[in-house]
This record gives C-alpha cells, structure tokens and sequence, in this order.
C-alpha cells in the first residue's frame, strides 16, 4: 500500500516555496533600488513578471495537460524552483553589467515553478485517499498563508537587522526550502491524476454554468485577497504615516496571519463552503470601506488584517467547489481556476495602482486633499483602495449566485 506522507509534506513546502516567490521581491523593493539604482516602474515589472509568466504556466497546463509526464513535473518543480532563487540572488554576480537581465530571468524561472506548483499540487492532495477531501486542501492552502506570515517577518527582521546589502543571503535562506521539497520527493508515491477532464477539453468545462461560476469566484476572490496583500504596506505607510517595518510586520503579516487562520479554522471546523465564501464577501468588502474612509492608523491595522480572515477562503473554497461538482475535472480543471485566480492577482493591484496615479494626477484630487488637510499621495492612496473595494463587492454577487445555483441543483437531484 502507497504511503502519501512524505508526498504531502513535499507539496506542503511547495506552497511555502510558492510564499517566498511571491512575497520576497516586493520586500526587496528597496534595497534592491537603493544599492542597484533601479526605477519604481523596473521594480515593479518584476512583480507582473511573476503574475504573468504564472499565468501563461496555468493557460499551457488547462491546454496540454495530457502531454505532460505528471509524476516527473511535480518531482522536477521544487529544483526549478531552486534553480531560479538562486539565480535571482547570483545576478550581480553572474549579469554585473546588466543585474536588472539577471533578475528578470531569475524572477522567470523561479515564477514558472509556482505557476506548476499552483497547477499541480493541489490536484496532487485532491488525489491522495482522504477522509475529509475538504480539511486536506484547506491545509495545504494555510500552509501558504503561514508561509506569507513566516517569510515577510524573517525577511523584515533580517534586512532591519543585517543591513540591506545582505539582501542576497536571504534568498539563499528561502531557496532551503525547495532543497528540502527536493530530497522528500526523491521517494515519494504520487497518486494517479487524471489529466483530461470526462469533458474531453476545455470547451466542455466551459460550457457548464457552475464552472464559469467557479472561474468569477476565484477570479474577484483572488484580486480582493492580493490587492490587500500587495497595497497593505504601502498604503500604512504613505497613506496612514506608519513606519515600513511596523507597516510591513503588522500590516502585510497579519494579513498572512489571518488568511491562515481562517483556512486553519475551517480545516478543523468548517463546512458550508458556499456560505462562507459568501459572507467572507460580505465582510471584506466592510474592511476595504473601513481602511478608504478611517483616518486613525490603529483601526485601518485591524482593517487590513481583519480582510486576511475574510477573503481566506474565497480561493480555496473556488476549488473545493469545482472539485465537488466536476470530480473528474483533473489537471486541466485546477489549471483553468489557477489561470482565472492569477489573473485577478494581477488585475487587482494593477487596477489599484492605476486608479492611484490618476487620482494623483486630478485637480479635484488636489484640491479636495488641501481642503481635508492630506497630501495628494494620501487621498490617491485611498482613492486607489476605494476603487479595489469593486473586487469584494462583485465577489459578494458572485458567490451569491455560485451558492443559489448549488442549492437549485441539490433540490432539482
């Protein structure tokens, strides 16, 4: 008989690999500007670099999933993984005359393994025989949500400590991680996948009305969750005048904090997904409004934290529930809600960031921040934030359709 613990712990770590990609550029931010010279704008494009190239990962996976050997890709991407972080931190070294070069492709490489681990590990777990199919996937997702926590303290801590010059070091740290996801695969059973869904192709699985419901959850889940958890930090800091340590310990890790805490608890406790995706909904949406309209630091600290809880299940609970309806789904299902979640990730702080130059720019925007007392930065900030609160708000309609829909079929079963 197969024993799938040591497969668990392997992909557990490939969603802690997964938290470092995501979370250790934007905290590099500015040491690497500070030491290399480089622009806001060059900065930033790393960070749509690691979306996108996820996104074109998920889109290859919904489109070619029978072509893949399984097995070898989830074995092979934690070394990819490993390969990328350490060619992001060797950059000075291996690109002196062009480190941005360096960067970029490692940022590439290290994104593609995440795009793979987002494919592929949660239809791994899926697979694995379970009591509680539902407790094991939102394990696996907290273990994200712990990772964000973990990484963006030691992080912090290390760079404040050390000195922003060592910021190389820490990514040799971070690259342990799938060093260690490397050895657990060395012998570890993977469970048969499907890789075609029963619908023959994605045409199919698009054709069915509670998918592309499923596709909208995770969608406005996914922008309303890594709006906050990319803008919590900035927004404390210029918008709110908290210092970045405290902005980046108490604002971006207690999101992370939360966002595990809500998927922990409903690991232990939960069931109803589509009521608690709805009323998460509901109530991230109540934290967006809290952090745009307060002006007092302390109460937008619990906003931006309290948003981690609401939205926690909002992902996961978009897979749980495809999973359910569409079980013999497969690789190519998880693929396409992958691809739908990654693109509400980029479009959600993108869109927030837009908004907040073009309020930055308005002669209204000026006048009215002289007039309240605030900078132009600050009321952009906010106008920015007021604008992501779309993403909660259409979360709220989806997700109340998704779970009217579910319970039509159950009655018409």
């Amino acid at each position: 008989m197969k024993n799938y613990t040591r497969t668990k712990y392997a992909c557990y770590l490939g969603n802690m690999s997964m938290a470092a990609v995501a979370n250790i550029t934007p905290i590099l931010f500015i040491p690497l500007r500070e030491i290399y010279g480089l622009s806001y704008t060059l900065l930033g494009s790393l960070v749509l670099i690691n979306f996108v190239t996820q996104l074109l990962i998920d889109i290859m996976f919904s489109l070619y999933s029978s072509k893949f050997n399984i097995e070898l890709t989830v074995k092979g991407t934690p070394i990819i993984t490993l390969i990328g972080m350490l060619l992001f931190a060797m950059a000075p070294v291996l690109f002196p005359n062009h480190i941005y070069i360096g960067l970029v492709i490692g940022t590439m490489i290290s994104s593609a393994s995440s795009g793979l681990s987002e494919v592929l590990v949660s239809p791994v777990v899926a697979a694995i025989p379970a009591d509680n199919p539902e407790r094991e996937m939102s394990i696996l997702h907290s273990i994200y949500a712990w990772g964000v926590v973990v990484v963006v303290i030691v992080s912090t801590i290390f760079l404040k400590l050390l000195g922003h010059d060592k910021w190389q070091w820490l990514l040799i740290i971070w690259a342990i991680i799938p060093f260690i996801a490397i050895l657990l695969y060395l012998k570890a059973d993977i469970p048969q996948m499907i890789t075609e869904s029963k619908q023959n192709d994605v045409f199919g699985l698009l054709k069915q009305p509670y998918f592309i419901l499923c596709l909208l959850c995770i969608f406005f889940g996914g922008a309303a969750e890594c709006t906050m958890a990319q803008w919590s930090s900035g927004y404390l800091e210029r918008a709110m005048l908290v210092e970045k340590v405290w902005g980046d310990i108490f604002g971006v890790a207690m999101f992370g904090f939360t966002l595990g805490l809500g998927r922990s608890l409903y690991a232990k406790y939960g069931r109803n997904i589509h009521r608690i995706m709805f009323v998460g909904a509901i109530l991230s949406a109540v934290c967006y409004f809290v952090i745009t309209f307060t002006n007092v630091p302390m109460i937008s600290l619990i906003a931006c934290a309290s948003t981690g809880f609401c939205v926690s299940m909002m992902w996961p609970g978009s897979l749980l529930a495809a999973s359910d309806r569409f079980q013999t789904g497969g690789v190519m299902m998880f693929a396409l809600l992958a691809a739908a979640g990654d693109l509400g990730a980029s479009v959600g702080p993108w869109f927030v960031g837009r908004i907040t130059d073009i309020s930055m720019e308005s002669t209204y925007i000026l006048h009215q921040a002289a007039k309240w007392n605030m900078t132009d930065e600050q009321l952009g900030l906010k106008s920015g934030i007021l604008a992501g609160t779309i993403f909660p708000i259409m979360a709220v309609v989806v997700f109340g359709i998704l779970s009217l829909y579910g319970k039509r079929r159950i009655v018409q079963n």
